[in-house]
This record gives C-alpha cells, sequence and structure tokens, in this order.
C-alpha cells in the first residue's frame, strides 16, 4: 500500500565534500541517488526519515575508469552507463549481462550502481557478477576512505557495514581475463523482463586441460544477503570436468544458501532452482572456455 509522503528536508548537493559534511551533522538521513529503491521505500512507509540528501547531481561519481588490472566505477554510475561501456562490455561482460536484465530503459536511466549495493536487497542484480570478481568498496566520509571486499559488505537483508557518516564512493573491480571470457549469468523471476529475481547465478572459471583450475559462483534472492557458493567451488577446485562432477557439485549449493518462501517462490522451489542454474551456468561457462563437450 502506498502513502503520500511525509514533510521531509530537502537538500540537493552537487560536490562530494557537501554530502559528506551533512552526512556527518545531520540525523535521520537518507541519500537519494537515483531514487528508484528509496522513493518508492518512502512510499510504503519502510523509512521515514527527516532529510533526504540528494547526490545525483554530483558529477564527480558517475565514471568507468580503465586502470588495466582494475576497474573503477564511480558509485552514481547508472546502469545504462555499464551496458553501454565498451570497457565494462570487454572486461567485465558478466556484469553488462546482469545489468541489462535490470528493470526497463528507464529504470536503468535512472538506478545507479552505488544504488543498489546500498539498497542490499537479497535480490540485487549488480551484486552476483560483483562477487565473482572480488570487487572492493571505497567507503568515504569526513574521516577518510577505507576499502572492503563485497563479500564482507553486505550484513543482512538492506544491512550494510556502512557507518551513518560514509558514503559509497566507489567500486573497484580486478581485472582477470579468464574470468572476464569464461563467464555465465542466469536469472529467472516470474516474469521474462523487469522483474525481481527468484534466483539469479553468476558464474566465472578458468580450466587448465581438463580439469577445473578455479571456480567462482555467486547467487542472490536465496540469502539475507548475495552470496558465494564457496561449497560448490571448493568441491571443483582441481576436479577433472565430467558431468557427474558437474551435477554433485551443483547439489552442494544447498549448503551455501538459507531461501525462504515469499510472493515470488517458496524456499523449496528457490533450492531446486539454484542448484539448476549452478549446473546450467557451470556448462555454458565451460563452452566458452572451448570445453564443448562434457564427459560422463
Amino acid at each position: 500500500m502506498f502513502y503520500k509522503l511525509p514533510e521531509i528536508e530537502y537538500i540537493r548537493v552537487s560536490e562530494l565534500d557537501e554530502v559528506l559534511s551533512l552526512l556527518s551533522r545531520k540525523e535521520d538521513v537518507k541519500v537519494l541517488a537515483g531514487g528508484t529503491d528509496l522513493v518508492i521505500d518512502m512510499k510504503i512507509g519502510r523509512y521515514k526519515p527527516k532529510t533526504v540528501i540528494d547526490i545525483s547531481g554530483i558529477k564527480s561519481l558517475r565514471y568507468i575508469v580503465d586502470e588495466g588490472d582494475k576497474i573503477r566505477i564511480g558509485a552514481l554510475t547508472r546502469m545504462q552507463d555499464i551496458i553501454e561501456s565498451p570497457v565494462i562490455r570487454e572486461k567485465l561482460p558478466v556484469l553488462a549481462e546482469a545489468v541489462s536484465m535490470l528493470g526497463s530503459w528507464q529504470i536503468r536511466n535512472m538506478a545507479t550502481v552505488g544504488g543498489n549495493l546500498c539498497s542490499a536487497s537479497p535480490a540485487a542484480d549488480s551484486a552476483p557478477p560483483l562477487l565473482v570478481h572480488e570487487a572492493k568498496i571505497k567507503l568515504t566520509s569526513i574521516e577518510g576512505t577505507r576499502e572492503i571486499p563485497i563479500t564482507e559488505f553486505f550484513t543482512g537483508p538492506r544491512k550494510t557495514v556502512m557507518h551513518k557518516i560514509e558514503l559509497l564512493h566507489e567500486i573497484i573491480v580486478p581485472y582477470d581475463e579468464d574470468f572476464a571470457r569464461t563467464y555465465s549469468y542466469a536469472k529467472l523471476g516470474r516474469r521474462n523482463s523487469f522483474t525481481l529475481s527468484v534466483v539469479a547465478v553468476a558464474t566465472v572459471l578458468k580450466v587448465r586441460g581438463r580439469r577445473f583450475e578455479d571456480v567462482r559462483i555467486a547467487l542472490n534472492a536465496v540469502a539475507p544477503t548475495p552470496v558465494r557458493a564457496r561449497s560448490v567451488e571448493s568441491f571443483l577446485r582441481g576436479k577433472e570436468i565430467g558431468e557427474e562432477v558437474i551435477e554433485e557439485a551443483s547439489e552442494l549449493v544447498v549448503n551455501d544458501i538459507s531461501p525462504i518462501s515469499d510472493v515470488r517462490a517458496s524456499a523449496e522451489y528457490r533450492r531446486h532452482v539454484s542448484m539448476v542454474l549452478v549446473r546450467d551456468t557451470l556448462l555454458k561457462a565451460l563452452e566458452k572456455s572451448g570445453v564443448k563437450e562434457v564427459s560422463k
């Protein structure tokens, strides 16, 4: 049910220093980037802040920079920017593919990557690709900056490690050519598009000969936070590629997830689909690596 927005103090800033100063002084504050999540949350009464700071005009936080061994993505980079970026399409194609399935063109031109992460939805679309690439999150405050692994950023549904005075500044993604080339992404929702995930899986891997050298798998919408499938990854490393190995590995994902039943799907269905999508993304990533046939 939607409610009328309450009266708030609305402050629009254009410089990073302005918002950091305000965050250090104001109480009961929410930061507005694209507004695609926050405005809805305020309308349904989930959040009732006294002050909203609009940072959408801070141009210095909207960028994609290729530094060779890493890519830096500013927090206010729009989702459509990510899809259209030649750097992202070449070096982080799994992120471009995941974001392309997020909402409509209109939403993607408003929604920001920083906002998607800070909303901390268990179904955050940008999270699985960034998890498998082991991105780091740079947080900035009036007291300085700190970087943390994205695996430590989410603490629960709509909860992160960010302190009240901190702002997500940028996402730093290491570049690894093998992982960029051998990837797969799958998203299942209640509709073919414009929908939240029932389950989504991002997979990247490295193959040496006929063995898994390294595997990274991440899922959303199946736990209180987006998660890595550590059990599956550990099982596959060093194993010879084969159908039975992949089937056995895929079943282990249930050890890494704790789905709930909600309006989109039951917990049982999410467990089953997680196994299916992990298997499918492994097979598709193997095909991209040059492994055309998987033996039994």
